[in-house]
């Protein structure tokens, strides 16, 4: 007879210690975790992702352990040949249990391999929440419509009623406002560099995974490093939550949207880097918003509400936003390409060596840390393949798999709709399509670029700006009857004919020669 009656699976990103599975050990069950070649390499990662996956995994596994649970943890070593679906099925049959047990995965992937196991097993098989999100699954559909515009504005709203955050009563927000993003676009100016604080950063070592990475030839890109900065443990991100609240909220929505490379902290400024440990579930959306009101709450004259709702709308809005767009719309969003772009992603995305500093700035430093904060990645990598028509399948590619934070749930539709508007304004109500005078409001990046911001044409000219103008006039007739771009086309109307011609001339120069750009 067998010792165990139920194998239950905890996948990569559901490392919540908060679940009612793990209320007290049950000496029936064995929990299985597990390094998985498949998931290392079905797209090419940052090498600091695939670390802070695996050692996240691997404590997890050993807190469990601790805490008395049954726990079977394994590694690439000893997957090698082994697939999700394989792996399951063999180890249900080794220990010969009655049941499998899964938590509901967040990819439509992995959704199918689940589908697949439940065919395949001679066992029971179940799948239960992974009691993280504040919306619940099965709600999607009542706030999401497929292939239609589902704007977030009125979804956040809704959840802010719903869950009676940041509300005066049951209709009205604290301060009479929904929305405070008029007050958060702040730029960086010299003087505000010496009062970013340093970041807290983690020195996890990754030595032993590292080791197995090289040894199972398993290809990455960005700095690799013995020690990663990411938290990895529920202990890390309750220390980095405790750190943004008392430190980087009373600036946050502030400079939420500033760029700077004039200082150290110029990768992490006021952002609360909280992403990664939100998406693998070592902390829960509602914990991180109670943390950031209570802050606010207790600190009142060096806190305003603009900062407070700003981080608020990017955990109850956007993040359950996304998911809800993700879900409703799969597995179809993988085929949208409304705007026909067909461009090869270019090479300087793989080593940041382009004479465009903000590009520069925001690759390299991907690169070098796996992070880049939200208009980095919408306004600068984003920006630039939305104007050089680069094929939605390879940006998503590389969103997938640079950022530590990215899971296919949330980065294909800030990818591929918001960044790219390949869905044709499924989830953007317009491209987020800008040229160099955006950069330049929001950054300081270019007053060390080899371009000019200031021109148009002209070999010295931003690439974003002929860029720009070419992207606009080429989608006029689905972009003009929008209120809100109208009237951007009365400003190229009004140039003269020789102007508009020299502007497309450069433009489509810069496409010719985007490897050199």
């Amino acid at each position: 007879m067998s010792q165990f009656h139920t194998l239950r699976v905890i996948l990569g990103d559901q490392l919540n210690a908060s679940h009612k599975w793990l209320r007290k050990p049950d000496a029936g069950v064995m929990y299985l975790i597990a390094e998985l070649h498949p998931e290392a390499t079905y797209v090419t990662h940052h090498n600091q992702k695939l670390c802070a996956f695996f050692l996240a995994m691997e404590k997890f596994a050993q807190a469990l352990t601790d805490a008395g649970h049954h726990v079977r943890y394994l590694t690439l070593d000893d997957t090698v040949d082994e697939t999700l679906e394989s792996l399951i099925i063999d180890t249900a049959h080794t220990l010969k249990v009655k049941k499998i047990e899964l938590q509901r995965p967040d990819e439509y992937r992995v959704l199918m391999q689940y589908k697949s196991v439940a065919e395949q097993a001679k066992q029971s098989v179940s799948i239960h929440d992974t009691e993280h999100f504040m919306l619940p699954f099965e709600e999607i559909p009542k706030h999401f419509k497929p292939k239609m515009s589902n704007r977030m504005e009125h979804f956040y709203r809704k959840m802010r009623k719903r869950f009676n955050i940041l509300m005066e009563d049951e209709n009205t927000p604290v301060a009479g406002k929904w929305n405070f993003d008029s007050a958060n676009r702040n730029k960086l100016k010299p003087k505000d560099m010496a009062h970013i604080p340093e970041p807290l950063l983690f020195n996890n070592d990754v030595s032993h995974i590292q080791e197995r990475i090289k040894r199972h030839n398993i290809q990455y890109l960005g700095k690799a490093d013995n020690a990663i900065l990411w938290p990895v443990t529920r202990h890390d991100a309750l220390h980095l939550l405790q750190f943004f609240c008392d430190h980087l909220l009373p600036n946050f929505g502030r400079y939420q949207d500033a760029m700077t490379d004039q200082t150290p902290q110029k990768w992490t400024l006021y952002h609360s880097r909280l992403s990664f440990a939100l998406n693998t579930k070592m902390i829960s959306p509602k914990h991180v918003i109670k943390a950031a009101i209570l802050t606010y709450q207790y600190r009142k004259k060096e806190i305003d509400i603009a900062q407070v709702e700003g981080f608020v709308r990017q955990i109850l809005g956007w993040r359950e936003y996304v998911r809800g767009m993700y879900w409703i719309n799969m597995p179809d969003y993988h085929t949208q390409n409304k705007l026909d772009a067909k461009r090869d992603l270019p090479s300087y995305f793989w080593s940041g060596d382009t004479k465009m500093n903000c590009l520069s700035q925001a690759i390299g430093q991907s690169l070098e840390f796996a992070y880049a904060h939200h208009i980095q990645r919408l306004m600068v990598t984003g920006n630039f393949c939305l104007l050089s028509e680069i094929e939605p399948s390879q940006v998503d590619e590389w969103y997938l798999g640079i950022y530590v934070d990215a899971l296919e749930w949330v980065e294909l539709p800030n990818t591929r709709s918001m960044s790219q508007f390949a869905d044709g304004g499924w989830i953007a109500s317009k491209p987020y399509a800008a040229s160099g005078s955006y950069i330049q409001k929001m950054s300081d990046y270019c007053s060390s670029c080899h371009y000019d911001v200031k021109e148009k044409v002209g070999e010295s000219s931003c690439p974003l700006n002929s860029l720009y103008w070419r992207f606009m006039n080429k989608h006029r007739e689905r972009l003009l009857k929008n209120p809100r771009i109208s009237v951007i086309y009365g400003n190229w109307d009004r140039q003269d004919a020789q102007q508009r011609d020299a502007i497309l001339n450069r433009a489509q120069w810069c496409l010719d020669n985007i490897e050199s750009l």
